[in-house]
């Protein structure tokens, strides 16, 4: 099974800036199931230090993170 069929959201915090888009990924977790995926859609540039932490202490997975032209993507795991 692909990444893309277990991606059940799509936030898009686009032009928003720390802490928004975090929350914004919070808020979505917390309305899927385990196993099922968020993507995250980003320009702040904090995301991935800011991801990458929200991931490791709520003992999420980060499934892919991509960079290209200003525009972070991020996949999460949702696993508790």
């Amino acid at each position: 099974m692909s990444v893309n069929a277990l991606i059940v959201r799509q936030v898009d915090a686009q032009e928003l800036w720390c802490p928004e888009p975090v929350q914004m990924l919070h808020a979505a977790i917390r309305q899927i199931a385990c196993g099922e995926c968020v993507e995250l859609v980003a320009t702040d540039p904090s995301t991935q230090r800011d991801v990458a932490n929200f991931c490791r202490f709520l003992g999420h997975d980060m499934v892919s993170n991509t960079h290209t032209n200003n525009v972070y993507r991020y996949v999460i795991r949702k696993n508790s």
